[in-house]
């Protein structure tokens, strides 16, 4: 009977520490990222592009979204964005968006649009106002 016992013993164990490990980690509060966009430098402007940088930090969960739009409508190419990382529960990434000389001279507003956990959240710079 004790050899029975043990194995009772053994088997609740093994299902309790299975069960913790199959629990998915409590979710955290939802941290909003913060998006700034950086305009191209001069020195960039007089060259052959332009490139814009989003950069979205400290948020929480991960899955934040990035697109663009230059003066309304929708930008896919000259798209890069990083993948997400890590760092104590908080993630961040970038985008950058890359025009040739004569799109970045012919737009005038330039907006970095994030989308996390169902909210919208942008960055814009508008030309005529600098």
């Amino acid at each position: 009977m004790l050899q029975g016992r043990r194995v009772l013993e053994l088997q609740c164990v093994f299902s309790v520490f299975v069960n913790v490990l199959c629990l998915s980690p409590a979710a955290g509060p939802t941290v909003k990222p913060s998006v700034s966009l950086l305009p191209p430098s001069s020195l960039q402007i007089s060259g052959d592009s332009a490139a814009l940088l989003c950069l979205l930090s400290s948020y929480s969960p991960q899955g934040a979204l990035v697109s663009w739009t230059l003066d309304g409508s929708e930008v896919t190419e000259g798209v890069v964005t990083s993948a997400e990382s890590e760092q104590d529960g908080r993630y961040s990434r970038s985008s950058v968006l890359t025009l040739s000389k004569a799109r970045w001279e012919e737009g005038e507003l330039y907006v970095c649009r994030v989308t996390h956990d169902g909210a919208p959240h942008e960055a814009s710079f508008h030309k005529s106002l600098c």
